[in-house]
């Protein structure tokens, strides 16, 4: 099971926006920015599964640091730090003024971060050592990495033993240094280009979630943005459009699907979606699979959608394999 304290801020972020429900996490997002949107919209897709314990762990740290911002604002950390000592000991305020102090901090060269690594190749490669090292310490080391690649080999050892060498540094000077890169980074015109994903990777990151995740979170982008959950939806497989496939490539996944999947699958399946499994078998096995479904009564609408995303994930499978071949038109959006 995943504690609360094995998440990121970002994760638990996640866990929270999901716990609260579309409505809810949609008046939240509306007090974004498109990048913080983006960003929580990437951390919910990558989430894995939560114990409930975990959710209402994460949930009620929320409310203990609604609590502490709220005294921290009407009187100061001093008279926060009061309240929130007699309400849950010394122990815990002093560990919710610490989340809430650290979270009002930035660190440094966090504009750059968001860069690739050419472009900031191109920002510092004219810099001092000192400076291109201490730039290098802060970002993510895949990043550094492949600009210290780039440079020219006498100065990379140079700059590798600057930074093993660096200690402590005069926050002045990184100041100093911040402003002068986000001023020339800014000049070049690279505040519009930085990377992000794009809607390939996120179609990427969807696809690999559990079916139910992935409905939460397209009807949460269809409030802030329905232009882009329409886009993301065109490149998504989901267990609808098998009713789009033909008769071939349905009858080949069909040998990859248990007959239990099919049975609680099409529990909740769409008209069109069973006519078209049921005109792909046989009447003996129609019968059997609508015995099936009787016989096991009522089901739970969790279970349903794990049925059908573990047969959407054998329908992705094969056509990541080579197998089936699906392309995504505007008009019929599958043709096999």
């Amino acid at each position: 099971m995943v504690s609360g304290h094995g998440l990121t801020p970002k994760e638990k972020a996640a866990v929270l926006l999901i716990s609260l429900g579309k409505d809810y996490s949609a008046e939240l997002y509306r007090h974004m920015t498109e990048e913080e949107i983006s960003q929580m919209t990437l951390s919910i897709t990558t989430m894995r599964r939560i114990e409930p314990s975990v959710k209402e762990e994460i949930i009620r740290e929320f409310y203990e640091m609604c609590l502490a911002q709220k005294f921290i604002s009407e009187g100061g950390i001093g008279y926060a730090r009061d309240i929130l000592e007699k309400a849950f000991g010394s122990e815990k305020a002093n560990e919710l003024i610490h989340k809430l102090s650290s979270s009002l901090q930035v660190r440094p060269f966090d504009f750059i971060r968001r860069a690739d690594a050419s472009q900031i190749l191109n920002v510092i490669h004219n810099e001092y050592p000192q400076t291109i090292a201490l730039v290098l310490s802060y970002i993510e080391p895949k990043q550094a990495a492949a600009v210290l690649a780039s440079l020219p080999a006498d100065r990379q050892a140079e700059i590798v033993g600057r930074i093993a060498n660096m200690g402590s540094t005069s926050p002045e000077y990184v100041k100093d240094a911040e402003r002068i890169l986000e001023r020339k980074i800014t000049s070049m015109g690279y505040t519009d280009q930085i990377a992000v994903g794009g809607i390939d990777a996120i179609v990427g990151i969807i696809n690999a979630l559990d079916r139910s995740s992935e409905k939460n979170i397209l009807e949460s982008l269809d409030i802030h943005d329905s232009d882009l959950a329409e886009e993301i939806r065109k490149r998504l497989f989901v267990f609808e459009d098998i009713a789009k496939l033909t008769n071939i490539v349905i009858q080949r996944i069909l040998k990859e699907i248990s007959n239990q999947d099919l049975a609680i699958a099409l529990k909740l399946a769409t008209e069109e979606v069973t006519k078209a499994i049921f005109s792909n078998i046989s009447k003996r096995l129609q019968e059997m699979i609508k015995d099936d479904m009787d016989v096991m009564g009522p089901v739970r609408v969790r279970d349903v959608e794990e049925a059908q995303q573990r047969i959407v994930n054998v329908i992705r499978k094969l056509e990541d394999d080579g197998e089936i071949i699906i392309s995504r038109g505007e008009e019929d959006d599958l043709v096999v």
